[in-house]
């Protein structure tokens, strides 16, 4: 198991902006909004990138009051990142030209990722870059109108083993002036399933040295981090489900890539200290404190993935309402429990060799984009 990153492996460039170590936060609906950004980034000491929820361009371009507040960072946010999901170059278009010319954020991220139905029904996401045409014309408007915004993307390998995509978007990419890509190792229709073929993101990085490659999938501890930039090659790593309920492994990624084996392992008053904060941040976010726990119930059972927590009082906790009923669920538990034995492992979704969900004829033709525009835009952000 490495210890520390190769030297040259410990930066990366996203056009001006240095990535120091190369950490970045997997965009994730409902969960990368501004106060668990907050969280990671106060772990990681302000190092890495931390981008947000997924900002449909339709939504952005007609100003939906949610999406307004998606796209709110705080003062330390630097640099400030923003998700983009379109299927229509031109809404595409109005959207990076509105960030770039109201300096709504420094860097432009493309959803080619996103593997659930509703996104996937209407053509985008992981469905896109199998329309090779449609790809090409999104970066490209999505390029010309960023002016010196870096853009990026994240993609899958394609929508399952017979329709692999990801050399091709790979070179489009290129082509296309994107600044960094990013891979997730899994297909549409594994979803979260199954294991991350890491293969395939050294096979990225091998097709398109011109420009950084990051990898994405089954990074569930710093050491996952260090194994994959070895094995594959890539520049950095770009980790989602590792770090539901586990805002402090930044931190552990950080000391690894600087070349310290100093990793936190908090026992359960530690986390629930940080269970508090992160519920307080949300209902200072969201600007109501019920609404904000209720928000957070859903990181529960994150937060006590190992610990010794009976079954009824994690329903428990995961229905109250207010920080002082949380607070009081908390301190009602055993709060001298050390850091549990096999608590990395993984949490969140976790279903695969799912059907995807595509448009009619999808897959009749890669080149035919024909019924593909403004209608298929989603008109809702955060996934």
């Amino acid at each position: 198991m490495p210890t520390t990153a190769p030297a040259e492996k410990t930066s990366l460039k996203i056009g001006p902006h240095a990535v120091q170590p190369p950490v970045v936060l997997a965009p994730m609906a409902g969960i990368t909004n501004a106060p668990f950004r907050t969280l990671c980034r106060e772990f990681s000491g302000g190092k890495g990138l931390f981008v947000s929820e997924m900002i449909t361009t339709r939504a952005l371009v007609e100003r939906n009051e949610k999406t307004m507040q998606l796209i709110h960072f705080d003062e330390s946010e630097k640099p400030r990142s923003i998700q983009l999901y379109g299927v229509d170059p031109a809404t595409v278009g109005k959207a990076v030209r509105m960030i770039a010319e109201e300096d709504l954020a420094d860097h432009i991220d493309l959803n080619f990722g996103c593997p659930v139905p509703k996104v996937t029904r209407k053509g985008g996401g992981s469905a896109l870059p199998f329309k090779r045409p449609l790809l090409r014309a999104i970066l490209r408007e999505a390029v010309s109108g960023a002016g010196d915004l870096p853009v990026t993307m994240k993609m899958r390998k394609g929508i399952d083993d017979d329709h692999l995509t990801f050399l091709d978007a790979g070179r489009i990419a290129v082509e296309e002036g994107v600044t960094a890509i990013a891979l997730h190792g899994r297909t549409a229709a594994q979803h979260y399933g199954g294991t991350a073929d890491w293969d395939a993101i050294a096979r990225l990085k091998e097709h398109v040295p011109e420009i950084p490659v990051l990898g994405n999938g089954d990074i569930w501890s710093a050491s996952d981090a260090l194994r994959m930039v070895e094995s594959t090659g890539c520049d950095g790593v770009v980790v989602g489900r590792g770090c539901l309920g586990r805002p402090w492994l930044f931190s552990d990624l950080v000391a690894a890539f600087e070349g310290r084996a100093e990793f936190r392992r908090p026992d359960l008053r530690e986390v629930a200290d940080v269970m508090v904060r992160h519920a307080t941040l949300l209902g200072e976010w969201i600007g109501d404190e019920a609404r904000g726990v209720i928000d957070f119930r859903k990181h529960v059972a994150w937060y006590l993935k190992g610990f010794a927590v009976g079954s009824e009082m994690r329903k428990r906790l995961a229905i109250t309402s207010s920080l002082a009923e949380l607070r009081a669920g908390l301190d009602e538990l055993d709060l001298d429990q050390a850091w549990p034995v096999g608590a990395d492992g993984p949490r969140g979704r976790t279903s695969g060799n799912n059907r995807v969900v595509l448009p009619d004829g999808w897959l009749k033709d890669p080149y035919d984009c024909a019924g593909v525009g403004e209608d298929a835009e989603l008109d809702t952000s955060g996934g």
